[in-house]
């Protein structure tokens, strides 16, 4: 079987990280290998970016700074991790991608699109994901299971207001509207097992024999 490159995508505290640590274990129980990563970061250089990223100096980055650093993260993840995995016939699951960009930089911070969009032609030659799990949940809901996580200690971007999150939720549902070939919907309100049955059912076109 070919490999597949599926991203989870969604605001913070929405449970990504565990979905993409069950989906892994689900694929793997399968037969198939798997490639489960991150962004940013995924290779020495990129969890470097991340470090600078998710820990800024103490002025802090704008927009465009913050996203020509992901953009070169994602380069580097990109061609050092995930096209190469690929090409192995594995399947790469990523925890965050292009489409955080967008909804970050670019709902939250105020970048058009075209911007980013033309960034990710340059640095990752315009890849994007075979499918993209958009898990959502309602904001009160989130920020419980952040103070359950964080303690109240967040990084550089999860720390930001209220305003800026809800931009960044808006940016993702507009994203998935105008791609519907791409993104699946993904109800993260309920328990893990309960969204890893949606996240299997929405994958399981792909697990599907070529005709």
């Amino acid at each position: 079987m070919a490999g597949r490159f599926i991203t989870l995508e969604g605001g913070e505290g929405v449970g990504k990280s565990t979905q993409a640590r069950l989906l892994a274990e689900a694929l793997e129980a399968r037969g198939i290998a798997v490639e489960c990563t991150r962004e940013p970061g995924g290779t020495p250089g990129a969890e470097a970016i991340r470090s600078l990223l998710l820990a800024p100096p103490a002025d802090g980055w704008g927009p465009r700074a913050e996203a020509l650093l992901f953009a070169a993260a994602r380069a580097d993840h990109l061609e050092k991790r995930i096209l190469p995995a690929l090409a192995q016939g594995k399947w790469v699951i990523c925890d965050r991608f292009l489409d955080s960009t967008r909804a970050y930089q670019g709902g939250g911070g105020g970048l058009s699109d075209e911007e980013l969009i033309a960034l990710h032609r340059i640095g990752s030659q315009s890849i994007l994901p075979d499918l993209t799990l958009l898990v959502e949940v309602p904001p009160e809901i989130s920020a419980g299971r952040l103070a359950g996580r964080d303690g109240g200690v967040s990084d550089a971007i999860g720390g930001r207001d209220s305003a800026y999150h809800a931009r960044v939720a808006a940016a993702f549902r507009r994203l998935a509207e105008a791609e519907p070939a791409r993104f699946r919907g993904i109800d993260g309100t309920g328990a893990p097992a309960q969204t890893h049955a949606l996240i299997l059912a929405a994958i399981a076109p792909l697990l599907e024999p070529a005709a």
